[in-house]
Parts: structure tokens; sequence; C-alpha cells
């Protein structure tokens, strides 16, 4: 599908858009490049189906949910294919992903019939209080590329339990997968209305995402991108005061402590740091490494690297690694590369882009890293590990701590103490103790500082969805 989806129609816009395929350059398709008119339409048409949509029953959503859940899982072999094609990430990841994707979709069919309030006996005789959770009203869904299925469905799911209605603007770079799951919406049954998407290109984000975020009919924004990027749309959600969730940029930490299991620590590096070509928000960016156990670790991690890791087309069987997802995410990775050799650092491996294509860099391992290079205080989002000596577990922490954001934290450790203090002294909303994944549709995502407001995912992330009324009841 290129078009747009809205009011349970796919509609043209004046203009399209080009698609490419990361890995090859060539283009995917012509999709329907939406403004603000296409935006503002579609928020009137989710704002309409949300008059009827909250009044349905919660067994009905469940049931329309789980509809949705079932159509991905029939189709989650061409769903894949799409992610790996617009977003160039290993069919087997992208696999991973639908499956993440479909789950929270399942999740929440089953928290729609979990959304209770409260009965209160207040002090004031002949009372009572009640507590109703409502319907929000209006979400608009800003998500980005990197996930362009799980990011959907994890703020999309919570919102149809709750019985708001979606205005879905997806990634310049991936908006197929956001057409394909309106395409599986619709057949599942999902009232016109209530899943609308408008796909438009990087020229217009910027003015349909503003003409979302200060719409008077949205009630609430969800968004996953940028820090820079989430403090421009709160200051749009400021001014008509509207509820926000957001999760942002991370640099996250993976401590490994002298007590540590090495070769258990190795294996957490590698599927922390390297899936997706290091394009997660919560991959590790910064190897700190306690100096007893630093040069063992960096060989066995490097040795893990060569065996473990192949760069090519994500089509391709065997492949771990697939291109970045544009030229200009390359140029970050080498300037990190660059600004850390120049300041003492040591390139163990790889280092430059691969031979494959110009979305592509060789999988890279630095040591003697110091805290005033790049790559220790900004977010890299590519195939660069950079390790980091410490000598004692304050030392740790306060390194790990050094920085405006808090999404994830790793670290590996076999001194149980240990693992309490650190887990509570980390500022970040996620840790992973002897874990490089972390990620679950049960358990609460989401940062702390500049890193974002608010869950996603777990019983948590519906809340983000509703208000709390209070009614008092009196004269009984």
């Amino acid at each position: 599908r290129t078009e747009s989806f809205v009011g349970g129609r796919w509609l043209p816009a004046a203009a399209t858009f080009p698609v490419y395929d990361p890995a090859s350059g060539a283009t995917l398709g012509m999709v329907a490049d939406c403004g603000v008119p296409e935006a503002r339409a579609a928020v009137h048409a989710a704002h309409e189906a949300f008059c009827s949509w909250k009044e349905v029953s919660v067994k009905e959503r469940s049931s329309l949910l789980r509809k949705w859940y079932d159509l991905m899982m029939q189709n989650k072999g061409d769903l894949a294919k799409l992610i790996t094609a617009e977003s160039g990430k290993p069919l087997k990841e992208a696999e991973a992903e639908v499956l993440y994707s479909a789950l929270f979709l399942e999740w929440f069919s089953e928290e729609a019939r979990r959304i209770y309030g409260d009965v209160i006996y207040p002090s004031a005789k002949g009372r009572r209080a009640l507590v109703l959770k409502q319907p929000l009203g209006v979400a608009a869904v800003i998500t980005p590329w990197n996930f362009p299925s799980a990011m959907i469905t994890r703020k999309v799911g919570a919102a149809l339990a709750a019985g708001c209605t979606v205005v879905v603007k997806p990634a310049e770079d991936t908006p197929f997968s956001a057409l394909a799951l309106a395409q599986l919406a619709n057949e599942a049954g999902i009232p016109p209305g209530v899943y609308n998407v408008v796909p438009c290109s990087r020229s217009k984000a910027k003015e349909v995402g503003k003409a979302l975020c200060t719409d008077p009919l949205v009630s609430k924004i969800s968004f996953t991108g940028s820090t820079a990027t989430g403090k421009v749309l709160l200051h749009y959600a400021a001014d008509s005061v509207k509820r926000v969730s957001m999760e942002l940029g991370g640099l996250a930490p993976f401590i490994v402590f002298d007590s540590a299991n090495v070769d258990q620590a190795v294996d957490g590096a590698l599927a922390s740091k390297f899936r997706n070509a290091g394009q997660t928000c919560v991959c590790s960016n910064r190897f700190l490494v306690q100096s007893g156990i630093h040069d063992s670790f960096v060989k066995k991690f490097a040795e893990a690297m060569k065996r473990n890791l192949r760069v090519g087309n994500g089509f391709e069987a065997g492949t771990t690694q697939g291109p970045l997802i544009n030229e200009k995410a390359v140029e970050k990775v080498e300037k990190h590369v660059s600004d850390a050799v120049s300041k003492g650092a040591t390139v163990v491996m790889g280092g430059k882009r691969h031979q494959f294509g110009k979305n592509f860099f060789e999988p890279t391992l630095l040591s003697s890293v110091t805290k005033d290079m790049l790559c220790a205080h900004e977010e890299t989002f590519g195939p660069l590990a950079p390790v980091i000596k410490f000598d004692t577990e304050e030392e740790a922490v306060a390194i790990a701590n050094a920085t405006e954001v808090g999404l994830a934290g790793y670290f590996y450790s076999q001194d149980p103490a240990q693992i309490w203090r650190v887990a509570e002294q980390l500022e970040v909303g996620m840790v992973g103790v002897n874990e490089g994944l972390i990620s679950s549709v049960e358990c609460p995502f989401g940062g702390v500082k500049q890193s974002g407001l608010g869950r996603e995912g777990s019983k948590y992330g519906i809340d983000e969805y509703l208000e709390v009324k209070y009614v008092c009841y009196g004269g009984l």
C-alpha cells in the first residue's frame, strides 16, 4: 500500500515521495506525501470515530485487537520482508520484530478487560467516592524507523484498548510497515477512523508533526525519537496542555565488574550492541570495564565479534548486520571513530566503512577510550563499541550517571550486594543485570531524565491513554 489510510479509506495525496532500500539504494515505492490538510483530516476522522469507539464494550475492543494480532501472525513472513526491505535489518531480526510487535496487540487485548476503578470511603458521612478511568480521546502517534512495526503497536495497542483512536505518522524512511498494519486492522474489523496513517516526506515532517501536536481535537501525543525533537513537540503540547508520553534518546552504559562471568558478559555485549547494527535506543553505547578483567574482556569481545558477526544484505542467509538507515548515519559513526582515534583511542576491530556498500559500516571495537571523546557522551546509533577502563564501583556508577539521559543500563556482576547497590544507583528507567536484551511486552519500557516521560508496554502502558475521574456520590 502506498496511499494514506484515513477514516477506513485509502486516500492519495497531491504529491508522493520515494522510499529507498538502504542496502541497495533502490526505490521501493512512491508513497503519499501527506501535508497539513491531510493530517487535519485524519484528526477529524479519528475524533469522529472516538465518539463511538469509546462506547464499544471492552470485550469487543479486546476481541478486535486479538483478531488484529491473529492476522499479523498469519502474515508474519510478508511483514518481516517489508521491515527488512525498508529498514535493512536482517530478516531474522525482522521476524523477531514482527512477533514482538504482534505480542503488544495480544497483551493489550487482554489488558483492555482489566481497566478497573476504585470505590473510596471518605471521612464525610453519607458519601461514597468513585474513581473512574476513561479514554483520553484522539492520540497523535509519531514513530521512528528503527522498529517500524513494534513502535506502532506498543502505542496503538494501548490506545485502542483504552478506547482512544489514533493518527499515526510513521518515519519517512519506513512507512510501509505502518500501512501494512492499516491493511490488517481493516481486515480485523477495526472501525473506520480508529486507526489512521498519514505518511509524509522528511521535508513535510515538521509541519505535519506540528499540525498533529497543536490540533485542539488531539488529546494525547506519543512520540519515540530523538531528545531534540521530543523537546520541540513538548513545546507544541504545552499551548493546549496535552497529555504526553515520550521515549527519547539513550546513552546506555554496559558495565563489566571484576566479579562478572566474562564469557557471559561478552555474549550480552554482542546481543546488546550489534542488534539492528547498533541502531536501537537501548543498545549499549559505552562499555565500562573494570581494570582487573579489562584486557580479557576486550580480547574475548574482539574474538566473538570476528566469529559471530557477518555484514551483508538483510535478505541473505547468515547476515547478522545489515546497512545503517542512510549515509548520514554512517557519517556519524565515522565522526565518532575519527574523534576517538585523534584523542588516543585504539582501533581493535573495524573502524571504517564496509566494502559491501555505502550505508554499511564495519563492526568496530575501540579500546583506550576516555570520557572526553564524542562516543562517550553522544549516542552513536551505529555498530561502534567503545571500551572505557575503570578501577572502582563508585567510579563506574559516576561515569554511567554523568549524562542528561537515562533510558537503559546494563551491568555484569556475580556479587549479590553489588547487584543491589548498582541496580538502585543507576539513573536509568530500565536495568539489565547479567542480561543484554531486556525488552518484553509484559514489562514497563521508558526512561528517566531527558530520556522521556511515561511508560509503554506492561500493565502501566494503558494508563498513558486513560483519564482518572473522581465522582463524589452524596446523599446516601
